[in-house]
């Protein structure tokens, strides 16, 4: 489909006002900025509705733009916004703090991001092979529960409770986190449990009393490290925000949604560059529109994602995730 040079025009000023105002478009607002009678303005409008990229939300009401119009804006008609000075010094504060480690500058940033658009951000985040151990630590809680603390050589922390299967003695755990340090400090971590397997488990029994116990107790916690992706989600209820979400049904059905951790991994972006997945053409939902693109910074990969209305300030937000992007330190 070809558009004339008067219709672009057109429907981008439909689908920028209606981003704004969240109003249907009358051809009466537009006959000045056009400068054109508002007859012409009205046939243009109705030829736009014959090839889908306009609909009605009532007989008697102007127009706003369809799934397929802002389709045809984002492929064909918009242009990234230039950030703000007020955007990119919140977000500088964040990309410029050497202090904090790839996973935490992300996370922040798209914090930011969904506070400054009132939109939900999402990080979905995995630990790549690149990353070795550096040091792994336990707190005890009682004889069966503890919580391991990995560390790796990028800074990358995480953290996960362990339920012994039999009640250990923290001297037995004192001695098979000693076996553990010296044993796979500096393995990828995607290798640790082949290291346990080959490495640890034919030693840990002349070294530790209750070793079945620990040693299966440990290689299930690294076996859940190396395979689950972290997932953080920001501004779930800027959804509330939105003025097309004000019927209480959808808005407990989108917030379910959010909720839902295998719904939330499927955002997981395979393609390079920003994409834009806008209703029926995501995951989500089709009232919604999903802008997601992969990151693969410092040994750690990931996708971040911002969930808003199909009426979503797509420029800004092309803007504001390509700074993120292009700012992110990628140097060790």
């Amino acid at each position: 489909m070809v558009l004339t040079n008067r219709q672009e025009s057109l429907l981008k000023l439909i689908v920028e006002e209606y981003i704004q105002t969240a109003r249907p478009v009358s051809s009466k607002s537009l006959c000045e900025v056009m400068n054109c009678s508002s007859a012409t303005i009205r046939a243009e409008m109705s030829l736009l509705e014959e090839y889908n990229l306009l609909e009605k939300e009532h007989i008697s009401s102007g127009r706003v733009p369809s799934e397929k119009g802002y389709r045809y804006y984002v492929d064909h008609i918009m242009q990234p916004k230039e950030l703000s000075g007020d955007d990119m010094l919140k977000l500088q504060t964040i990309v410029n703090n050497k202090s904090l480690v790839v996973s935490d500058v992300i996370t922040r940033s798209m914090e930011i991001v969904s506070q400054l658009t009132n939109y939900t951000a999402i990080v979905l985040g995995k630990t790549s092979k690149d990353n070795l151990i550096s040091k792994v630590e336990v707190i005890p809680i009682d004889e069966r529960n503890m919580v391991a603390i990995i560390v790796t050589d990028k800074g990358h922390v995480e953290h996960k409770q362990i339920y012994m299967e039999g009640e250990v003695n923290s001297k037995d755990i004192s001695k098979t986190v000693e076996l553990i340090n010296k044993l796979i400090v500096g393995t990828p971590i995607d290798e640790v449990s082949s290291f346990l397997e080959f490495q640890v488990k034919p030693i840990i029994s002349t070294y530790v009393e209750q070793h079945e116990i620990l040693y299966n107790a440990f290689y299930n916690a690294f076996n859940d490290f190396t395979s689950a992706e972290s997932i953080k989600v920001a501004g779930t209820k800027n959804i509330l925000m939105q003025p097309e979400f004000n019927d209480t049904k959808k808005i407990r059905e989108i917030i379910s949604k959010f909720e839902d951790k295998e719904l939330v991994k499927n955002i997981k972006e395979e393609d390079n560059g920003i994409n834009i997945y806008i209703g029926s053409e995501n995951n989500i939902d089709d009232d919604v529109t999903v802008i997601k693109t992969k990151y693969v910074v410092n040994g750690e990969e990931g996708t971040i994602a911002l969930i808003g209305p199909k009426r979503m300030e797509y420029d800004r937000v092309i803007t504001l995730l390509n700074y993120i992007m292009n700012n992110i330190d990628k140097e060790d």
